[in-house]
């Protein structure tokens, strides 16, 4: 239609609006020294629709520049001062119309840029150079002007045009902008200026681009921006000269006061720091690793020293040590005998006794509490980081909970799009309309009914809501995703318009907006003509690594990966909402397992809870119950049969010991649980760690000692005239005190375990000592009575089971070696005696925030310390790879100050009426809001003081930030970063973000770094006058509480291990009557045990942790089982020589320890691998079968072999005097023989047992 005919029919309706027609400039307009190509201000741009701002465009009106006076003058010198030349002597090319539209344009960009002045002074340096120079017409050339009319009057508007600059001019205010950051965010703010390159991409004709398009939704008109290299002429139009005056630096004052940028703005301005130390190289010895040259220089001297010599033993006399060992010995083998014999001579009164004393204490079993929350189980309550995650819970609230699903579509062809503005671009086959949309329904389905709030709960009942906190709606809720971009709505992913660009006209649709919001998070609005605002609909950024992953390098769109999550509030256990988190958290793990399990789901999915972690321990632990008790069950069976004589198959159901078997079995779990109930009875709480372990261990233990027992009775002739239970109190006798030697040394060994901070090592402790001590006390009660029934009914030729029945077998009089004694003392014996998240810095009561020292001290923008607590974090986040902080802190105090400012339109007071003096939000007009909260400072550096700090902080706390005003806050953006009334030294913090974390090594170092950190800011803040003595900044991180044993584990470790093998080399040389040299040999091959289990958890992949160091201590306990009574047995040996003595201990002791020990742990821990649950693979079964292994190789091979070089020798008060005088007259005859004499005189006969007595 002809503009004039729709002109025409406008009129005839009555109508007033704008007219317009296109005019497109031909002929070139002149570019002369103080003339101007347009002025003043002629209505909308009629070619733009839903701009964030009025378009208002200046008129076409080629004239002389306006000389400026009075009010004109004056608002040039406050808007552009850089043009002022004096009252007489400024022209300009703008009125004052446009002065206030250009001031209200610089206000928005101001208030990103402000904190670097010189940065904000050469923005505004530029936009006033184009709109006010009295030399405009040399500069810009006019290229598109449009008819308007308005009121009746039609006028030739400017909609575009080129403006020319010189690249000393462009580079120099772009290289003061470029490190501008946004506290709030820790990003750049150059990130929202140049559109869809971000930061990282951004150049200055990019950034020069992005100002001068009015798809921003903030250019009025469209300004090509061309930037011109000195000497170049091509493409300059003939009167063009362009503009190259002086761009400040970022280190340089601004003509108007401003000071340099701070160094967090302007790496210009950070003062020269040492580069941080390297950490310390590996130990090296001539060029090669050190202790590998260590090793093999000890393995080549140790080649000359592996002969055993076959030394004859020659009597000597009885020393202090001879006679202390054999008092010990008699003294606790004749109580053992007697305490033997009673038991077994009244069985059934004795295991009455047993089980009321088990029912008392295991009655205390209904007041038994069980420890799931990691928190209480791994993090002692007194440590570091438990009082700093409960300073930060009772003063900011816990951490949000995180619900987060990962989503892939693996097999789905990607596509390459051809963007109209963006060129070509890989879209993967995730990123996709159909999956986009799928995953927008899937976030939205979660709904259930609620007990605790007798409604129909939703997310926004439960949902982290920092801009609207109090009465949060769905579409407050912090959801973090890639439909967020698209405001989460189904409209706007369906969008699509025909847009022209430089001639082209293509169809843009939710693609380009895409592109376009993965790069530029930060913007309101898309430079497509769509329109469409990036930010969420919760009004924050969703930033691209928290909606995509599995891309490469700024790929994003080739992303393989979706990423939502769910931020809840974390509230305490007691408040009624905690159980609405937990049932929301509940049906969206059931949402997503039934969409998951639906075959026409179109992804593959990875997702978890806040509560997944204890959720799933109760899950896998519940499904390997029948794990555990298969292997109970297989140990079992194989103690059942293994303790049978079988001597003839006739009498197989006589000398079975399945009852025996059961019976020991019993007495394992009888210890249990009299441990778990008596704790129960005291308040102490268990875990689902000490219900797998300790019965593990006990087992371990008991087994052991229930086969020294009953093999050695099997093995012994009744002597004549003597009765059942005297033979088997004195059996008991000889084998008790070896009994009691494990027994005491691992209960000892556990108790002290008990001085462990960790909770979960503390009470393990606890539980397992006494659970091995009452497995003692049952043995040699319970048992030794139930031993005593078997027997009786093993004479009498009773079948077990079967009481009634017997055979006419009888029981052979010989001693019943079994299979595993002939096979130990025959060959393996002489065989073997020849052969390794966001960050809070929190700031505790006692620093003033509110005085120019204390602000000073905290922020990073301009006049702040150049050692501030946020600068500090910087100067760490520039070095990640150390310092594991991968952006820096944000800001309140910085914000605030920014807030603050009066080139800003945040702070601003009513003017007149009823609210006159009071606060003026953002969005209310000039006309009513003309006062600015604070004066422009004469120094440049703006600080409130402290009545005003007070005055306008709830403001700006509860200041939304939105288009107006960017700097706003809301006060649950930082969390209640102080209180509901914050006073001068009141509790705040700051919020950086780690670098990428991956492994228990990191997240520690993370913790150690960050700490280091606070620790130095601390010590800085406390130089700051006023502060309080006890003021300090901690870090705090979710995870710290779980990490922070690894910082002390080590030594913590060493502690517990230490405080273990302590009391076996103790109770070791006491019981062995002071026989030190025995008790070093024990601890000795104890500690190598430990170590080399430590070294195999390397090799295996097993991490160093609080299990890890359970089970460590369960090995110290399990170690003494394969090596003290070994070590026992070699010294009550009478042998004469060393190797003898040791293959007498091999075959006699070693044969028990062997089945009882490691052919009892072998099987149950085998059957563990079949666990589902990834604690009990690598903890329990990995682990226990590495101890079971390597406790079995030190005991069985390391040990007898170290007992015959460096075992006590024999020690003659326990040889019979009949076989000493036998053994002296050999030594003397072979004497005698080797040195051609007769028998020495001067030997003298070992005295007999009453010269000993």
């Amino acid at each position: 239609m002809h503009p004039s005919i729709l002109q025409s029919a406008l009129s005839s309706q009555g109508l007033r609006g704008i007219l317009f027609h296109t005019v497109q400039v031909l002929s070139q307009a002149e570019h002369r020294a103080g003339y101007c190509a347009f002025y003043e201000e002629c209505g909308r741009n009629p070619s733009l629709e839903g701009a964030l701002i009025p378009p208002i465009v200046p008129c076409r009106n080629y004239s002389r520049a306006r000389e400026l006076t009075g009010e004109h003058y004056r608002k040039l010198k406050e808007v552009c001062p850089m043009l002022d030349k004096g009252l007489g002597s400024t022209f300009a090319c703008c009125s004052i119309k446009q002065l206030t539209s250009l001031e209200m344009s610089l206000t928005l960009s101001k208030a990103l840029l402000v904190r670097c002045p010189s940065c904000a002074e050469n923005f505004a340096h530029l936009h006033c150079i184009n709109t006010c120079s009295p030399n405009q017409s040399q500069t810009v050339k006019v290229t598109k002007v449009m008819n308007v009319t308005h009121l009746g009057k039609t006028r030739e508007v400017v909609v575009e045009y080129q403006a020319y600059l010189a690249t000393s001019f462009a580079d120099g205010a772009f290289q003061s902008c470029q490190n501008v950051r946004i506290p709030a965010t820790g990003g750049f703010a150059i990130a929202t200026m140049c559109g869809r390159y971000g930061a990282k991409l951004c150049t200055p004709q990019r950034w020069y681009d992005f100002q001068g398009d009015t798809s921003n939704g903030l250019a009025p008109l469209d300004i090509d921006f061309r930037l011109i290299k000195p000497g170049e002429v091509e493409g300059v139009p003939e009167g063009v000269i362009p503009y190259k005056g002086r761009a400040l630096k970022c280190n340089e004052t601004t003509p108007s006061g401003g000071q340099v940028c701070s160094c967090q703005d302007c790496k210009e301005s950070c003062p020269v720091l040492p580069p941080p130390p390297l950490p310390p190289g590996p130990f090296r010895l001539l060029g090669t690793d050190g202790f590998l040259v260590i090793s093999i220089i000890l393995f080549c001297k140790d080649q000359n020293c592996n002969d055993v010599s076959q030394r004859v033993i020659h009597p000597a006399e009885v020393s202090c040590a001879d006679r202390n060992s054999m008092a010990a010995q008699a003294f606790l083998s004749s109580v053992f005998q007697k305490w033997g014999t009673f038991m077994a001579t009244y069985p059934l009164m004795v295991l009455l006794v047993s089980a009321v004393v088990v029912l008392g204490f295991g009655t205390g079993l209904m007041f038994i509490e069980l420890t799931t929350d990691p928190v209480e189980l791994w993090s002692a309550p007194n440590s570091r980081a438990r009082q700093e995650k409960d300073f930060h819970d009772k003063h900011f609230g816990p951490f949000f909970r995180t619900n987060q699903l990962i989503l892939t579509a693996p097999g789905r062809k990607g596509h390459i799009y051809d963007s109209l503005l963006f060129g070509t671009q890989n879209f993967s086959g995730l990123v996709s309309k159909d999956l986009v949309i799928e995953m927008l329904l899937l976030q939205k389905k979660i709904q259930f009914w609620s007990e605790d709030l007798n409604r129909t709960a939703s997310l926004k009942d439960v949902c982290f809501a920092p801009l609207n906190p109090n009465n949060s709606a769905l579409t407050d809720c912090a959801v973090n995703s890639l439909p967020q971009y698209f405001q989460n709505s189904l409209d706007n992913i369906n969008a699509k318009v025909n847009m022209t660009e430089l001639g082209v006209t293509k169809e843009v649709d939710w693609r380009d907006h895409l592109i376009y919001c993965l790069n530029s998070p930060l913007s309101f609005k898309d430079i497509t003509d769509l329109g469409l605002s990036c930010m969420a609909d919760y009004g924050a950024p969703v930033f691209p690594f928290l909606a995509v992953g599995g891309y490469r390098g700024d790929e994003y769109t080739n992303a393989e990966a979706f990423i939502l999550t769910f931020s809840l509030n974390n509230y305490p256990r007691t408040n009624v909402k905690y159980n609405v988190a937990l049932q929301w958290e509940k049906e969206f793990l059931k949402i997503v397992q039934d969409y998951q399990s639906n075959p026409t789901t179109n992804f593959t999915f990875a997702y978890m809870a806040e509560r997944s972690l204890e959720d799933e321990i109760n899950r896998t632990t519940a499904e390997d119950i029948p794990i555990f008790m298969i292997s109970y069950a297989v140990i079992f069976v194989y103690i059942a049969v293994a303790l049978g004589e079988y001597s003839s198959w006739r009498r197989i159901l006589v000398d079975s010991k399945f009852l025996v078997g059961l019976g020991g079995i019993l007495v394992v779990a009888c210890s249990v649980l009299a441990s778990m109930g008596f704790y129960s009875w005291i308040g102490i709480p268990s875990s689902l760690v000490i219900l797998q372990v300790v019965p593990f261990l006990v087992l371990a233990v008991g087994a052991d000692n229930i086969f020294i027992f009953v093999l050695e009775y099997q093995r012994d002739v009744r002597k004549p005239g003597e009765e059942r239970e005297q033979q088997i109190g004195r059996v008991l006798g000889n084998v008790a005190p070896s009994m009691l030697l494990c027994s005491l040394s691992e209960s000892v060994c556990f108790f002290l375990g008990a001085l462990s901070t960790m909770p979960a090592v503390k009470t393990f402790a606890l539980y397992a000592a006494l659970a091995v001590l009452m497995d003692f006390v049952l043995q040699m009660t319970a048992f030794v009575a139930l031993l005593s029934l078997d027997a009786r009914r093993q004479d009498n030729n009773r079948c077990e089971l079967l009481c009634c029945v017997t055979v006419a077998t009888q029981k052979s009089n010989q001693p019943n070696e079994g299979f595993l004694l002939p096979l130990m003392r025959k060959y393996y014996a002489p065989v073997l005696l020849n052969l390794g998240v966001p960050v809070y810095f929190v700031t505790k009561r006692g620093f003033n925030f509110t005085t120019e020292e204390g602000m000073n001290a905290v922020c990073s923008s301009v006049g702040c310390d150049q050692f501030s607590m946020i600068q500090k974090i910087q100067y760490a986040a520039n070095h990640p790879e150390q310092s594991y902080i991968g952006i820096s802190a944000n800001s309140w105090v910085d914000d605030f100050i920014d807030w603050l400012n009066p080139g800003s339109r945040c702070c601003r007071l009513y003017s007149f009426g009823p609210n006159a003096g009071n606060f003026c939000p953002a969005d209310k007009s000039s006309f009513l809001c003309g006062r600015k909260c604070m004066a422009k400072p004469s120094n440049g550096v703006l600080r409130p003081t402290e009545e005003q700090f007070n005055r306008f902080l709830p403001n700006f706390l509860g200041n939304r930030p939105d288009l107006q005003c960017p700097k706003g806050c809301v006060m649950s953006i930082y969390t209640q970063i102080i209180g509901e009334t914050f006073q001068k030294s009141d509790t705040s913090r700051f919020m950086a973000y780690h670098t990428p974390l991956t492994n228990s090594q990191e997240f520690t170092a993370a913790l150690l770094r960050a700490r280091e950190l606070a620790y130095d800011i601390t010590q800085g803040m406390l130089k700051i006058n006023g502060t309080s003595p006890d003021f300090e900044v901690f870090p705090y991180t979710v995870t710290n509480v779980f990490y922070e044993q690894y910082l002390t584990i080590v030594p913590e470790g060493l502690f517990n291990i230490s405080l273990c093998l302590l009391p076996t080399f103790v109770v070791c040389c006491l019981l062995l009557g002071l026989d030190l040299r025995s008790g070093l040999l024990n601890l000795i091959t104890i500690i190598m045990i430990t170590v080399d289990t430590v070294g195999f958890m390397t090799l295996w992949g097993i991490h160093y942790n609080a299990v890890a160091l359970i089970n460590l201590v369960t090995a110290v306990g399990i170690s003494v089982e394969f090596v003290s009574h070994m070590t026992r047995s070699f010294a009550l040996s009478i042998k004469p020589t060393h190797v003898e003595r040791a293959k007498e201990a091999t075959a006699n002791m070693g044969s028990a320890v062997f089945a009882g020990v490691a052919m009892t742990n072998l099987p149950g821990i085998l059957v563990l691998a079949f666990a589902k649950a990834q604690l009990i693979q690598i903890f329990f079964f990995r682990l226990n079968l590495v101890i079971t292994l390597l406790g079995m190789a030190h005991g069985l091979i390391f040990l007898p072999v170290v007992l015959s070089y460096f075992g006590n020798p024999v020690s003659w008060p326990l040889v019979p005097t009949d076989e000493l005088r036998l053994m002296m007259r050999r030594s003397t005859s072979f004497l005698s023989s080797t040195r051609g004499a007769g028998p020495s005189s001067d030997i003298a006969l070992p005295p007999t047992e009453d010269d000993i007595t």
